[in-house]
């Protein structure tokens, strides 16, 4: 609400007693008038986008709102979809994950959930979260947090912070168990608050940690590096705020 204060004086003495109270009040003497404004609060920036993938395409675009790591970083992998599966191509080297990411300039503060599609996966299957994230030639940078389809003990939760060039990176995070294990239909999901990322299964808060290296970026998803059976995701929805809540 803005509030509006004003002082004055009349010109004019009036032997009234009404009069010789406002005068002491008003200290007999005529003053400017001054008016105060409250600020109103900044407006915050939101953005945000959701897919369930319904087109074929390879690799991932729809419509311009994708960059991809092959494609535009050179030295990572593609993402590809056909309708209700998104699905990683790994690159020709050690650490070239499949990266998809978001177009646009985006608000610092992130969440995105992916649901899981797992079909048939051996060695180190990965879905991978990105938050923060920008991709050029040669250069990959941002966070990801990345849970395991193993479905056993030698499950994995992980976050790490990727430094630029291909196979330059650095982990946050390190946690392992059967708890960490996805299966299709789960969901999860990572956020970023300030310098606190935060990973949640199925609501689930499963790990936090804290880094400030990156304060701008782009959200995405990824996958791991190699051939690791057929799986992807169903889902993926992005937000991002200049706020400390979506």
């Amino acid at each position: 609400m803005n509030r509006v204060f004003v002082a004055s004086q009349a010109a004019r003495r009036r032997p009234c007693l009404a009069t010789a109270v406002l005068a002491f009040l008003a200290g007999c003497s005529t003053g400017p008038q001054t008016t105060t404004t409250a600020s109103p609060p900044p407006t915050l920036h939101v953005a945000g986008y959701s897919t369930q993938f319904p087109l074929n395409e390879d690799p991932i675009s729809e419509g311009g709102h994708w960059l991809v790591g092959k494609t535009n970083g050179l030295d990572w992998g593609n993402v590809s979809t056909y309708p209700g599966y998104a699905f990683g191509h790994a690159g020709p080297a050690s650490y070239a994950d499949p990266v998809a990411l978001l177009t646009g300039e985006w608000p610092p503060n992130q969440s995105v959930e992916l649901v899981v599609d797992r079909r048939a996966v051996f060695r180190y299957p990965e879905v991978e979260v990105r938050l923060r994230s920008s991709l050029a030639k040669h250069n990959c940078d941002g966070y990801e947090i990345t849970f395991s389809l193993k479905d056993d003990d030698n499950a994995y939760l992980i976050i790490v912070r990727w430094n630029g060039p291909l196979a330059d990176f650095t982990y946050l995070l390190q946690a392992g168990g059967k708890q960490y294990s996805v299966k299709t239909g789960d969901r999860i999901k990572a956020t970023i608050v300030g310098n606190e990322i935060k990973a949640y299964k199925n609501g689930v808060l499963m790990g936090t940690v804290k880094d400030g290296t990156y304060t701008r970026g782009n959200p995405g998803f990824g996958f791991n590096e190699g051939w690791n059976g057929d799986y992807g995701i169903s889902e993926f929805t992005a937000k991002a705020t200049d706020g400390s809540s979506f």
